[in-house]
């Protein structure tokens, strides 16, 4: 791990751990962000001015409590649970994302209560 995160929703207050990667390094240099996110099904993401691109591990399936970027559009994704891409219970981006750290701890009643347009605040911790 190359550094950890600080993710502030509302009053709510979460921790990330970052993978040494060249996407985590773009994230952590992009920091602080404050903005809104969007929810869809068990993703919460937003803009973010990091540039990435697609790593050779990149996948679309991924776990709960994952990190992600998704050099799209680009937005930083937090998975917590199925997205409408899902077949089962296992989170499922809209395509290919690059997972580079990992929710602390995951709180699903906490991240089933963010709504889309709440402020979200990133930082490093």
């Amino acid at each position: 791990m190359i550094n950890s995160i600080k993710i502030t929703i509302g009053n709510e207050v979460l921790y990330g751990a970052l993978y040494e990667t060249p996407t985590a390094l773009a994230i952590t240099e992009a920091l602080p962000v404050e903005t809104s996110v969007h929810v869809w099904g068990g993703e919460i993401y937003f803009e973010i001015s990091a540039q990435a691109v697609l790593e050779s591990d990149a996948q679309a399936e991924v776990a709960v409590g994952d990190l992600a970027y998704w050099p799209t559009m680009p937005t930083f994704c937090i998975f917590f649970g199925p997205t409408p891409a899902s077949h089962d219970g296992t989170p499922v981006a809209a395509s290919a994302v690059n997972v580079f750290g990992r929710l602390e701890e995951v709180d699903l009643e906490q991240l089933r209560s963010v709504r889309d347009g709440e402020t979200i605040r990133v930082e490093t911790n």
